[in-house]
This record gives C-alpha cells, structure tokens and sequence, in this order.
C-alpha cells in the first residue's frame, strides 16, 4: 500500500458516524493464579451489558500505574462494544517492588507473560463478569498499550527485545492476538537512548523488524522524552520501522499523556486536553473494529472526514467537552486541527 496523509480537524470527527454508548459493568480485582510470578496477577474485565461477539482488548498500563488507570480509553472502549482487560503489572506503583528484587531486571518480560496469561484464562475472566458468559469473541482480540505497555503490547505482534539478563532475542508474539494499539511507545535503543535510560532501562532495546501484525502507533509531536536523544520523533519508530500493515496517528501539541489519557485528573498528565482525548477515542474505536475485522465503514469514515475538514499544522486546540460524554456522531469537538493520520 502506498503511503498516504491526511490532516484533520475534531469537528470533522462529528458527523462521521453515530454510536450511544451502552452502560458498562466493571469487576475489580479478578485474581488469576500465577506461579513463578511472586504473587499471583490482579486484573480489572470491563464490558458493555449488552451485545454478543464482543470482540477483547488486553490494555497493558504505563510504568507504575494499575488496572484502575486509563479510564478515558477502557470506559469508553467497553460503552462502545469492547471488552477491556486491565491486568496490574509487577512494576506497579500498588505492588511497590523493590529495585533490588530479583524480577526487576525482567520485568518486561513478567509485563508479557501477564498479558499471555489473560489470554489463557478469559475463560475465568468471562464467568467473574455477571450476565457476560457466552459473549466474548475469542477470535478478535487486540492487544493496547501505553509507554512502557506499547512495548509490552508490542512484544505480542512481534516486537523483539534483547534480554539483558539472558543476551538473547526472543520471539514473544502471540497468534491470538491479532491487531494492536502502540500508545506513545519508545523507539529505538542504544544511541538513541540518554545514559540514564541505558543505565535504568536496558530492556529498551526493542527490534520492530518483526513486528508484522496491524497496528496503530499514536505518537505527539510534543512528547520530548527524557528517555531519548533524538526528540519526539523517536515515538513514531513503532511506525516507520516495522513492516506490514500500519498506520500512524501524529497529535498535534500532545506530550506523553497524550490529553490525558492515563487517568481522570491524574498527576501525571502535563498536557490535559479534553478534545485530544476525545479524538484518540473515537480514532483508536474505529481503528480497532477495522484491524478486527468487525467492520470497515467506521475506519473509512473517520479518515474521509479528517482529510475533509483539514486544517493548519499546529493550531490550538479548543473546547471542554468531557470525555466519552455525548454519543459518537454528536460530542462535541472542538474546531482546531488536532492531528493527522498516515498508513503504509
């Protein structure tokens, strides 16, 4: 496929399809049994209480955060047809592991072993969801992830990674799971990383040569990590350096939180912006249902209205709408251009 560019507004988003949300049952914590972890792995199922062949998203969280992260993506993933399986890595902030603790060197690779072992027991995950026996659709699952879980969520499509404790290059990916979602996802390693993050860090050192699943990389074009040398633009490796089927979302004026996506009003976001959010939702909600084979008239949709209503590079972001709060073909947007999306 050739590579194509399209720049777009919010607005554009609005008359593009329509979608209420449906109300959502969410059971927290699912405790799954995990010998040689240490403890066993807590997990949050959200789903919608309606629908049948409900298709899975496994969300893998940022460095330190937990199952209770992320509202603004699985709230609205689950309103909207998706059951959205938060599991609690080791590296959590609730878990407090020691930095001397002897899974710490691999903790990337427990991080990958949590999410194969929900796939294993969706059985368990289903039946601890009342009214959800019998819905799941076992064959369209994506696997999602922010930072340090793009990585993490990477590794299920493909993505390789230098142990350092072994020195060897596994292949971790996973036949079930069949798109995915890389959220502000680091790039290369080596001299692409700053001496603190080699010295912290040496399981970033990700290999996207095998990375061949469909996926959707999000990156900002403000997102300056600390990790890195090269800027911003060391988010978009994920992209530009994996082959296959893949398209790339830039939002214009985002940092790592992209609007604010890892909680509602959490700490950690530097860049709040409802409408980027907003955005990401409806995006990354239509991405999914296409990458899964559900339907394509939505993914269709969005990228016919974005290259309709393109506006400027850079301009400013406006509006408070809050997140997921109107039905998808009415929230209200905002007028700015927010981002642009490639494919290749």
């Amino acid at each position: 496929m050739t590579a194509s560019t399209t720049t777009a507004t919010a607005t554009a988003l609005a008359p593009a399809f329509e979608l209420a949300p449906t109300p959502v049952v969410s059971v927290k914590p699912v405790v799954l049994e995990a010998p040689g972890r240490g403890e066993d792995l807590q997990v949050r199922i959200s789903a919608p209480v309606t629908g049948s062949e409900l298709p899975v998203v496994v969300l893998s969280h940022g460095y330190g955060s937990s199952l209770d992260g992320y509202g603004p993506l699985a709230d609205f993933w689950a309103a909207h047809g998706f059951v959205v399986v938060q599991p609690t890595h080791l590296d959590s902030r609730t878990v407090g592991l020691a930095q001397d603790d002897p899974r710490t060197p691999r903790i990337w690779r427990h991080r990958v072993e949590d999410m194969k072992l929900v796939l294993d027991r969706l059985d368990v995950l289903e039946a601890a969801v009342p009214g959800l026996g019998g819905r799941l659709d076992r064959t369209r699952i994506a696997a999602a992830g922010h930072s340090f879980g793009g990585q993490t969520a990477g590794n299920l499509l493909g993505l390789r990674v230098l142990d350092p404790v072994s020195e060897e290059e596994i292949d971790l990916s996973d036949a079930r799971v069949k798109a995915g979602l890389l959220l502000a996802t680091a790039g290369k390693g080596g001299a692409d990383l700053t001496p603190f993050a080699a010295e912290h860090f040496p399981f970033m050192n990700p290999n996207f040569a095998h990375m061949t699943a469909p996926a959707l990389v999000v990156a900002g074009d403000r997102d300056d990590s600390p990790l890195s040398v090269r800027g911003p633009e060391w988010l978009t490796d994920p992209y530009f350096l994996s082959p296959g089927d893949k398209s790339l979302l830039t939002l214009f004026g985002a940092e790592h939180s992209l609007g604010g996506i890892a909680g509602y009003e959490v700490q950690e976001t530097t860049d709040e912006n409802p409408e980027r959010v907003a955005l990401l939702q409806r995006v990354t909600w239509a991405y999914l249902r296409h990458a899964l084979g559900v339907e394509d008239d939505s993914w269709t949709a969005v990228r016919k209205a974005l290259a309709e209503d393109a506006a400027p590079h850079g301009a400013a972001p406006v509006g408070t709408a809050p997140y997921g709060a109107a039905p998808l073909g009415t929230a209200p947007l905002g007028a700015a251009a927010l981002g642009r999306i490639e494919s290749k």
